[in-house]
């Protein structure tokens, strides 16, 4: 959230303030410091007539110990603790569903808002990898989504609006919290170890509040992630590829999800306005552009696998073609129905033989493994039971329909 805070024209004990007198927010204002970056911090301590090394010391409890109760920060003195707990507040999203699943995978709905739509999920997913157990958390950044990408569960929603900073990182705390509930708060740890900006709507789209979101992650006061662990991905919204690789070190991901304009303009609308060419342009300057080494020597290539639309071998030649210069990692991603989808999974057989096509090209090409199903909590079932609207879901069945038609008759 913005570091502004709303005053009082009165001070504590009613009298008027002069104008040297430290700007105190209304105690019927509080304000939420969980989503404040340390310069945000920072300038808010120094604005009620306090030293700015306090943030990183607030920082520190709010995000490394996951504490809420401002008594409990001992490093700090009783006076401040007392005028922290009647100005602030350290606040999380309310969680009104949880689902922790049998494979590990944890679910979180958050609720953002008034009304039935105001919600949002977050999806924590465990897996093994050489460094030992890896927990990726896949974040959203906005409630519904207006890019309407044909084959994603959010599109259907439509959008409401973009997630605030502490709306954003309050889920990144959560998932945190999760596992320190009943951990004392000195023997606290931070246990998430990757981010993944992939869950409900496009982070492009509400570029602030995430860039101010991932440099929390990033600080070594907050969660002091490694860049190449924090990774955005967008269906891209090319200025702001070029944006982001001026304000942040952090890995680029791309769905992709066809491997030409046609095709794409179907599945990815913004391809209209923002095509291929225009797009694998940005990420071969995104990678250009100095930085982490680790982080940007490469760009991940998100692929949703539809039976009879988008795996087929002359797909899987164009796809080649289309990235030979764009230094990338493939995952091809079984795709996850949902209610009124109109496609289904490419068969394991045909993943796989996609997946050797790109391979013997030379390219790094790892299937996606599908992971908490049992709780809606796949990749692309981040909406759960939702309405179409729209007849896009007819439509698109009818398109598809007619694509196998011809495919079996050319076979």
């Amino acid at each position: 959230m913005s570091s502004a805070v709303v005053v009082s024209s009165e001070n504590l004990d009613g009298q008027q303030q002069s104008s040297s007198t430290p700007v105190i927010p209304a105690a019927e204002n509080k304000v939420n410091l969980l989503g404040m970056s340390r310069p945000e911090l920072e300038k808010f301590f120094e604005d009620i007539g306090e030293k700015k090394f306090r943030a990183g010391q607030v920082m520190k409890w709010i995000h490394q110990y996951f504490v809420t109760d401002f008594a409990e920060m001992t490093n700090i003195s009783g006076k401040l603790r007392a005028k922290l707990e009647q100005i602030c507040e350290i606040k999380a999203p309310e969680v009104v569903h949880r689902h922790y699943s049998k494979d590990g995978t944890r679910k979180w709905v958050f609720r953002v808002g008034e009304g039935a739509g105001s919600l949002v999920e977050t999806v924590l997913i465990p897996a093994e990898d050489k460094t030992g157990l890896r927990k990726t958390l896949c974040i959203s950044s906005q409630v519904g989504c207006a890019l309407d990408c044909s084959f994603c569960s959010t599109g259907k929603q439509g959008f409401q609006r973009d997630l605030t900073p502490d709306e954003i990182i309050g889920q990144l705390w959560m998932a945190n919290y999760s596992y320190m509930e009943e951990v004392p708060v000195a023997e606290r740890e931070r246990s998430v170890t990757n981010v993944v900006m992939m869950g409900m709507g496009e982070p492009l789209l509400n570029y602030d509040a995430v860039l101010s979101s991932m440099q929390i992650m990033l600080d070594d006061f907050a969660y002091g992630m490694s860049k190449r662990r924090v990774t955005l991905s967008t269906s891209g919204v090319v200025p702001k590829i070029d944006q982001l690789a001026k304000d942040i070190d952090v890995a680029l991901a791309i769905s992709l999800h066809a491997p030409n304009d046609e095709l794409r303009n179907e599945l990815v609308p913004i391809n209209k306005k923002y095509p291929l060419a225009q797009l694998i342009a940005a990420c071969q300057r995104y990678i250009a552009k100095d930085g982490n080494e680790s982080t940007r020597k490469h760009v991940t290539i998100e692929y949703v696998m539809l039976e009879g639309v988008n795996d087929q071998p002359e797909h899987a030649q164009q796809m080649i073609k289309l990235l030979k210069n764009l230094p990338s990692k493939i995952n091809l991603i079984p795709f996850n129905p949902f209610p009124h989808a109109p496609y289904g999974r490419s068969s394991r057989n045909r993943i796989i033989s996609f997946q050797k096509t790109l391979s013997d090209a030379g390219f790094v090409c790892t299937i996606r493994q599908t992971r908490g199903d049992d709780i809606d909590a796949a990749c692309g079932q981040l909406v759960g039971q939702v309405a179409d609207r729209t007849r896009r879901a007819e439509q698109w069945q009818k398109k598809v329909t007619q694509r196998q038609e011809i495919l079996r008759t050319q076979g």
